[in-house]
């Protein structure tokens, strides 16, 4: 009886922590401009988003690989947006809700001015969709789109003015860079993923935003562009049918096995 005993305590707990892990969250970070690579005191703004409008209850933060900071304690807030001075060589952003449930990471590389780091690989700080396309552009500290050799993968595809990715795929995603007389941007990782399943087909699209677009917040030094919020996930629904379905058979074994225990109990006292 004790071993019985053992047995249901033990499922009971693997169903607590079952139903206790962190799901993966539908909010996502987004960022505007939609670049993950910036020269130092570059603004940009980003907000939590769920399905393209704003997610109440949830935080933008950052770390620079030491504690972690909640807009407000860096940056400003204009409405729903944090507007941010990156200045750090390497920035580290995500959304968090009170209960600790997370976003996806958003990383942003901070290009110095100095002499030889002159330039910036525009690429998206956003995951891109599957089938879409993606232009990759060296630009100056100057603003101007240089001419440049294209890295992919640490192998060069040529010496030009813009590298284009068209109808994009899982094997495109890995590390780029760019070169130029000027100097040589830093790694950045492009990341690649699917589109989410939907009802209603999206209008066609070839670019690399999401729809439906966002707007940047009012605001003098950013510059006037749109940035569309990244696909929500159907991760946290499944996640909750698994938990509730697990949770079911634990209640109906454990049940069962106080129904064995009282049989048994039972015929013990006939004897």
């Amino acid at each position: 009886m004790k071993r019985m005993m053992k047995i249901v305590l033990l499922l009971i707990g693997v169903c607590v922590l079952l139903l206790s892990a962190p799901t993966v969250s539908a909010v996502s970070l987004s960022v505007c401009p939609n670049l993950q690579q910036v020269f130092r005191g570059s603004l940009v703004s980003l907000s939590c988003v769920d399905d393209g409008q704003t997610a109440d209850g949830w935080t933008v933060k950052r770390t620079r690989g030491g504690p972690t900071e909640d807009c407000g304690g860096f940056g400003r807030l204009l409405g729903s947006f944090s507007v941010v001075d990156l200045s750090a060589p390497s920035e580290t952003f995500w959304c968090e809700d009170s209960s600790g449930q997370q976003s996806d990471n958003v990383y942003f590389s901070v290009q110095s001015d100095t002499a030889d780091k002159a330039v910036i690989l525009e690429i998206p700080a956003l995951p891109v969709r599957t089938g879409s396309d993606v232009i990759l552009r060296c630009r100056h500290r100057n603003g101007a789109t240089v001419r440049a050799y294209f890295f992919t993968k640490g192998s060069s595809v040529g010496h030009k003015p813009e590298h284009n990715i068209t109808n994009i795929m899982q094997a495109d995603e890995g590390l780029y860079c760019s070169t130029d007389q000027g100097g040589k941007s830093p790694q950045s990782s492009l990341r690649v993923r699917d589109p989410p399943t939907i009802i209603h087909p999206p209008p066609p699209s070839t670019s690399t935003n999401f729809a439906p677009p966002l707007t940047c917040p009012p605001s003098p030094p950013l510059p006037a562009s749109t940035c569309p919020p990244p696909p929500s996930l159907l991760v946290p629904v499944v996640a909750g049918l698994v938990s509730g379905l697990l949770l079911v058979l634990v209640l109906g074994l454990v049940l069962f096995l106080c129904w064995k225990l009282k049989g048994t109990a039972a015929m013990k006292r006939r004897v």
